[in-house]
């Protein structure tokens, strides 16, 4: 089957127990745009919140459910362990540094890996995260920061970078990469096996790290669920599903989200990947100007929007 190569990282989704906490520290203190207040689709009880340039571009979006009984995380093997997030330059890490000081975020001090600077931290539930130079930018381009955002434009979030993954055997999860999906392998650092797909550069990347010495992790808050990698369109999509199933993996088929359609599928240390379309977008029910501010909800759900609020806390995003 003729396959295009995956463009880059499409979206990454985690875990909070906090909606009210997690808009604060998303939106005001890393000042990226909430773009999509809406629930999940699998479970309408609980919301689902997308944060991301200020267009909510594929390959910016950092998405969480909110599950309020979340216990928290016990890291380990076999997870998404890391999600990065993009910035323009070594410059920034210096101001993103000092904010972090000044707002008391947990972190660490800005090093080097795979030949840029990052720097690592925490947000109020233990996410683990990383801020990662775009100064030497090469590959899939990044997106454009919120002009509204707390943060100067020239330090703004641009997208994703690099997503790391902990597992207990890495030539499983890496021939999954490249074998399948398509990805290569092109260096190693620190014990690290990288892979790029598509243009490449930071939104194209997956890092892979082996830990068999460590227990599974326990997911919670703080957690990360899955990771998306961006398919052009339906068509190509469609292809993706036909090309899975005939690999063997057990999957979910074509989904519709509305915002996008997607295909799930588990790699064999447990990790669920997600390749999701670069359309439609999130304008089809907000305009640009008001992405976020009221609790959305895909055409086949609205039937059902008194019963869904009614389930939910509210959440004022609009201030």
């Amino acid at each position: 089957m003729d396959l295009k190569p995956l463009k880059g990282i499409h979206h990454v989704s985690a875990i909070t127990a906090n909606a009210k906490g997690n808009y604060h520290f998303y939106t005001k203190i890393l000042g990226m745009r909430l773009v999509k207040k809406t629930v999940n689709q699998d479970e309408t009880s609980m919301y689902h919140l997308f944060y991301a340039d200020e267009l909510g571009n594929p390959g910016t979006d950092l998405t969480f459910f909110e599950i309020p009984m979340a216990a928290r995380t016990h890291y380990g093997r076999n997870s998404i362990s890391m999600t990065s997030l993009r910035v323009p330059s070594d410059e920034s890490l210096v101001f993103w540094k000092k904010r972090f000081e000044e707002y008391q975020i947990e972190h660490d001090e800005i090093s080097n890996q795979a030949n840029r600077l990052v720097l690592a931290f925490r947000d109020f539930e233990g996410q683990r995260l990383s801020l990662v130079s775009d100064e030497h930018k090469q590959g899939v381009a990044g997106g454009i920061p919120w002009e509204k955002s707390p943060i100067p434009k020239e330090h703004g979030v641009v997208g994703l970078g690099p997503v790391q993954l902990t597992v207990g055997r890495q030539e499983i999860t890496g021939k999954v990469l490249t074998d399948i999906l398509g990805f290569q392998k092109t260096q190693e650092y620190q014990d690290m096996n990288v892979f790029e797909t598509g243009l490449g550069g930071s939104g194209a990347e997956v890092h892979i790290i082996e830990r068999p010495d460590i227990p599974r992790e326990r997911a919670g808050r703080g957690s990360v669920h899955h990771v998306a990698f961006r398919v052009e369109n339906e068509e190509e999509l469609r292809n993706w599903v036909d090309y899975i199933t005939e690999a063997g993996y057990q999957n979910s088929g074509f989904v519709e989200r509305y915002y996008f359609k997607s295909l799930y599928f588990r790699e064999p240390n447990g990790l669920l990947f997600e390749l999701a379309t670069d359309g439609p977008g999130f304008e089809g029910d907000e305009s640009f100007e008001h992405l976020g501010e009221k609790l959305a909800l895909p055409p086949y759900y609205e039937h059902k929007r008194a019963e869904i609020e009614a389930k939910l806390k509210p959440l004022e995003t609009n201030e």
